[in-house]
């Protein structure tokens, strides 16, 4: 018989090995009658900052005499363990007369590919940008000044764009395939304790690792992977999808298909173009614009967790702050603790901002975009717009930046005061590489993402301390937090106007990080799983 016992707090200063003692106390049990004690969730609770404490839950297996007594005892929070398996993938009964086909190797493109391999339905995947390996030597070639590579960057190649992120694994969608995609990834090399913390991350350079590991695994099992290839069309029959068209090495090529998951990331913009033109539906949606943001992590540890804030179970402190500015939404987000700020661009001309940490989370400023709520109205509602507004900004920063894709930047106090000629930086080091320019941001943002930005800072530092110090530094822009569209999809997960194609993650507009992302196209993997029967079956 098992039990699950949930919210038993933990003083921080307490061993793990107490954690036995407090769930009996918690039970009204003997500690000796506890036969098995497994961790489940573990969880931070630093709402008392003198005195913060770590919230297990736990699986207890007890004899059924102690079970019934310790039910009878704990009045909330013990409930009975019923173990559940995930059901076996429906499968169909058509047979596969071309490959299923994936667009796109990011979170949604490498769980569905994974998914149909290991099942032994042989996809082929095409990804735009570079192996991991290859593509993490282009970033950092741009990074240190050198040539944007408009196809291997940190928007496009091999793990998408969260990749180059936090790598947080936190979700709101209440699926069971999320805590299949964690176990996943800790299989193939991500950290063990991903399954139990509540708020679960892998950091850029583990997560480097595993993908690489997914992708073996995924070849292995009959996958084919074909980077450098980007998708140019998609080609339909009868209002079903017949192939798609791709360019490689500045050859085009067609590869038929009886399905296709389109898991193209929200950076490629041409490829949304493309599906404008073929005629799919695609509708606005909205989305965020603002700045980064970056503090000394210390200054965060502090205003997070008192007089415990170097306590080496701990960590990195995280926030997430909301506001409003008139009626629009203010908001923190990807919060990166003890990370740097990165450029994003994916195209010549224009800059953008986004933000990483590794696993370790050890670098010396913590930094979190601040945006603001972009509605399709501030663009005029067509389905292209949101695109075109995001593009705008883009190419704004990089020319106040002074081009080499340096980033405008200034203290806060500056953008506070929206001081014209920004003074030079002091107290904290700005993170961004190739570099930054003190310069007034106001000059590329449009008005109203200007003020909510100053808005929400004023407004962050009455429940942060120290939120608004003075020499914190802002980077311009954060464009790119989600889809500026949404490619429409009906109840069986395929595009309205062309069966056979699946539009899914963030991409498509229907996630909002690594595990929704990956859940999603697991989920088109089974549906297309229960149309074609299994080349192995």
């Amino acid at each position: 018989m098992a039990l699950i016992v949930s919210d038993i707090k933990i003083p921080i200063n307490e061993s793990e090995e107490a954690l036995r003692a407090f769930t009996a106390r918690r039970l009204g049990v003997d500690a000796r009658a506890i036969r098995r004690l497994r961790v489940v969730r573990i969880a931070l609770d630093a709402r008392k900052k003198n005195d913060i404490r770590l919230a297990y839950t736990v699986l207890v297996e007890l004899s059924a005499r102690d079970e019934a007594r310790a039910m009878s005892f704990a009045k909330t929070g013990v409930t009975a363990f019923h173990s559940h398996m995930r059901a076996e993938p429906v499968k169909g009964s058509v047979r596969l007369t071309a490959p299923i086909v994936i667009a796109g190797y990011g979170p949604a493109g490498i769980f569905a590919a994974y998914e149909l391999a290991k099942n032994g339905y042989k996809p082929i995947v095409i990804e735009r940008g570079m192996p991991i390996d290859r593509r993490n030597r282009d970033v950092e070639c741009f990074f240190s000044g050198g040539e944007l590579n408009e196809q291997s960057n940190i928007m496009f190649g091999e793990g998408g764009a969260g990749t180059f992120s936090d790598g947080k694994l936190t979700t709101r969608i209440k699926d069971e395939r999320a805590d299949d995609v964690i176990k996943t990834l800790a299989r193939f090399g991500a950290p063990e304790e991903i399954t139990v913390a509540s708020k679960p991350h892998i950091g850029t350079d583990v997560l480097k690792a595993t993908i690489k590991n997914m992708r073996a695994e995924t070849e292995r099992l009959g996958g084919r992977i074909i980077f450098a290839a980007r998708l140019t069309g998609i080609n339909s029959q009868d209002g079903k999808i017949k192939s798609i068209s791709i360019e490689r090495s500045g050859e085009r090529q067609t590869i038929e298909c009886c399905a296709c998951i389109l898991a193209i990331g929200q950076g490629a913009r041409d490829t949304y173009r493309m599906l404008h033109d073929i005629g799919l539906e695609l509708a606005p949606k909205p989305f965020a614009v603002g700045v980064r943001i970056e503090h000394p992590q210390e200054l965060i540890n502090k205003a997070q967790y008192g007089e415990h804030f170097a306590h080496p179970r701990l960590g990195a402190a995280e926030y997430r702050l909301a506001e409003k500015s008139g009626a629009r939404g203010v908001y923190t987000f990807c919060m990166c603790p003890g990370g740097s700020v990165v450029a994003s661009s994916s195209a010549f001309g224009e800059v953008v901002t986004n933000g990483m940490s590794n696993y370790a989370r050890d670098g010396e400023n913590a930094n979190a975009a601040i945006v603001v709520a972009v509605e399709p109205s501030d663009w005029g509602g067509d389905a292209m717009g949101g695109i075109e507004f995001q593009e705008r900004i883009e190419r704004a920063a990089y020319r106040l930046g002074g081009g080499d894709y340096y980033a405008p930047a200034e203290r806060t106090v500056d953008f506070i005061k929206r001081e014209h000629h920004p003074k030079a930086f002091s107290g904290v080091r700005p993170t961004y590489r190739p570099g930054v320019r003190a310069k007034n941001i106001y000059d590329c943002l449009p008005e109203f993402v200007s003020n909510g930005v100053r808005e929400g800072i004023v407004g962050f530092a009455r429940r942060l301390r120290g939120f608004d110090m003075p020499e914190s530094v802002i980077t311009a822009p954060e464009t790119r937090t989600s889809a500026p569209l949404r490619i429409c999809r009906n109840e069986l997960g395929e595009a309205t106007r062309m069966k056979g194609l699946y539009p899914v993650g963030e991409g498509a507009g229907y996630a909002g990080g690594i595990v929704s992302a990956a859940v999603d196209g697991m989920r088109a993997a089974e549906r297309i799983m229960a149309v074609y029967a299994s080349p192995n079956d």
